[in-house]
């Protein structure tokens, strides 16, 4: 056994640059026996298939992209939560709307981390402006503004309700250089919606009543 392991023999192989197949050098069989020489060459040859077996899978089109699993159910779950949440809304129970939509939200957030996180954001986005809205008829202007921003984070582009909502809440806390901002910003990705500008111009109203009580003092 020792013997065999400190036994090395130099087999002079090489490989063709663009096929990338190996082969035996044809001066190399005379230090090979017939048989030693055919068992080589029937080891390279299933090697150098397998390689192109294995190289033939790197064409994308071959092999079908992996199934994106979406458990149905628990789609169905946030959507009737939602609704949910928006019946008692129109019921004026802001209250239990705010719940639904927080059992909602729990509901999106807890999917696999396997599954598309486009759809838990899609999901999220809705809910939390509907729960910030919910907030803002009781007048709970800090978690509104804080439901309004979780919104736009979920999805920036096309969600103008959620981009409004905050700017209203941070005018009603009186936190106006903030809200200007906020708004300013919503303008730029919402284009001149019809409530965003308003929303601004009355933020800037503010802004210059204040300013000229600061200078009558």
């Amino acid at each position: 056994m020792a013997e065999d392991l400190d036994t090395y023999t130099h087999l002079p192989l090489t490989i063709d640059p663009q096929s990338k197949s190996i082969s035996l050098l044809p001066a190399s069989s005379s230090g090979l026996s017939s048989v030693q020489t055919r068992a080589l060459e029937s080891e390279l040859a299933a090697l150098n298939a397998l390689h192109r077996s294995l190289h033939s899978l790197d064409a994308p089109h071959l092999v079908p992209p992996p199934p994106i699993p979406v458990n149905p159910k628990r789609s169905a779950q946030v959507s009737k939560l939602r609704d949910s949440g928006n019946a008692e809304y129109k019921k004026q129970k802001y209250s239990e709307a705010a719940k639904f939509y927080t059992l909602g939200i729990q509901m999106a957030l807890a999917r696999p981390l396997w599954e598309p996180s486009q759809l838990v954001r899609e999901e999220v986005h809705s809910l939390f402006s509907n729960r910030a809205q919910a907030h803002m008829w009781m007048q709970e202007w800090p978690e509104a503004a804080v439901d309004a921003e979780a919104s736009v984070e979920a999805k920036r582009v096309g969600n103008a309700k959620a981009w409004f909502r905050r700017g209203k809440s941070l005018l009603e806390m009186g936190r106006l250089e903030e809200a200007r901002e906020w708004v300013g910003r919503a303008l730029e990705v919402e284009g001149e919606e019809k409530e965003l500008a308003e929303l601004g111009r009355e933020i800037e109203k503010r802004l210059e009543s204040k300013n000229a009580g600061v200078g009558a003092e």
